[in-house]
């Protein structure tokens, strides 16, 4: 996906998406969870507390 598609799906700018991508901003909990449910992974995966995805 096109990082325009998945910024729309997950209610963010663009530009927001790109710095998450990139570490030059670290995304709040409610994005968190957002991205969680959209990969179909855990927070903590997202996070590197865990090599869970589920």
């Amino acid at each position: 996906m096109k990082q325009e598609e998945v910024a729309k799906e997950l209610k963010i700018a663009v530009r927001s998406y790109c710095r998450y991508e990139y570490g030059e901003r670290e995304p709040n909990a409610t994005v968190l969870w957002r991205m969680a449910d959209f990969y179909g992974v855990t927070i903590d995966y997202l996070v590197g507390r865990s090599e869970d995805r589920r």
